[in-house]
């Protein structure tokens, strides 16, 4: 494998054939070639190719074919629209073709300082990991983005002066705005999968409690669950707030606090040995989560619902 890494974006134009970036901090390019498609690889096919920057990336451009890594998930690019990646992140390619139109913007943090993207750009999570698939757009989505990417374009090499970085801050906002939008919709429109992925987690937690293993291995960590789901932590998590409204860690605790209504009825149980039987390692921490979910502490529970 070929590996790239690029600390200055004015070393990965070099390594690409773009023209050196007209700022140190931000650049954007738009390529256009004869051939109705491009292969990407700048390698020998046989051999994959993985770059790392250490700055923001965004690429449009239409995924035709090819296999892409990013971290260690195999993204889905086909037919993708959009990409991004966060500094330091390793992406992976061999033979990506994609059509013969591109843009393609490269940031470091820095250039974003003084403004609401400097901290906003951490909420987007498309930048990370976890997100297993490019953003795909309608035709009238990607008209839409690639003019975001014109007027980002256009102000870069127009003559710089003490509005050029405020308009461009402007754009990118404005584009990072619609990519959140576009993706939060690509993930509705999953509402099946979403349901399938919570049903699953679901019934891990009641294999988990059927097989005593709270009480032997404590409560399951979200990293654990997700693991046995065979997804990130981070894409479990937004899955399963999508679908309910609550986090992985609310449900967790929603179904602990069930199985212990049930439990605190049996009078040869403690309120204390409920706790270490759910996994809860001190029984203080038990009845603060469970007053919190039921509005009542165990104990009153017992009392006002025991029929004993």
């Amino acid at each position: 494998m070929t590996h790239h890494t690029f600390n200055s974006i004015s070393g990965f134009h070099e390594h690409f054939g773009l023209p050196e970036p007209e700022n140190p901090l931000f650049s954007i390019a738009h390529r256009v070639f004869s051939n109705e498609t491009i292969n990407c690889d700048t390698a020998p096919l046989e051999e994959p190719v993985s770059i790392t920057a250490n700055f923001y990336t965004i690429g449009l451009k239409n995924i035709i074919s090819g296999e892409l890594i990013y971290g260690r998930t195999k993204y889905d690019c086909s037919k993708g629209t959009l990409l991004f990646t966060a500094p330091e992140q390793t992406i992976t390619y061999k033979d990506l073709v994609a059509s013969s139109e591109s843009y393609h913007i490269a940031f470091h943090r820095d250039y974003l300082n003084g403004s609401v993207l400097f901290d906003k750009i951490k909420q987007y999570n498309y930048f990370n990991y976890y997100v297993n698939e490019a953003l795909h757009l309608s035709p009238k989505e990607e008209e839409l983005m690639k003019s975001i990417f014109k007027s980002i374009h256009l102000e870069y090499h127009n003559n710089q002066d003490e509005f050029s970085k405020e308009i461009i801050l402007s754009h990118l906002d404005t584009l990072l705005k619609y990519a959140d939008r576009f993706y939060k919709r690509q993930f509705l429109n999953r509402e099946d999968i979403n349901k399938a992925l919570f049903s699953r987690f679901t019934n891990i937690l009641e294999t988990y409690y059927d097989d005593n293993h709270f009480e032997k291995k404590g409560i399951p960590s979200v990293e654990l669950l997700a693991e046995q789901l065979g997804v990130s932590h981070r894409y479990m998590s937004d899955t399963i707030k999508t679908e309910t409204g609550k986090t992985a860690i609310d449900q967790i605790n929603l179904f602990l606090v069930d199985r212990a209504k049930n439990l605190l009825l049996s009078p040869n149980m403690s309120i204390s040995e409920t706790a270490y039987k759910l996994g809860f390692e001190y029984p203080q921490y038990f009845s603060r989560i469970f007053k919190k979910k039921e509005g009542i502490s165990p104990k009153e529970y017992r009392e006002k619902f025991s029929v004993n």
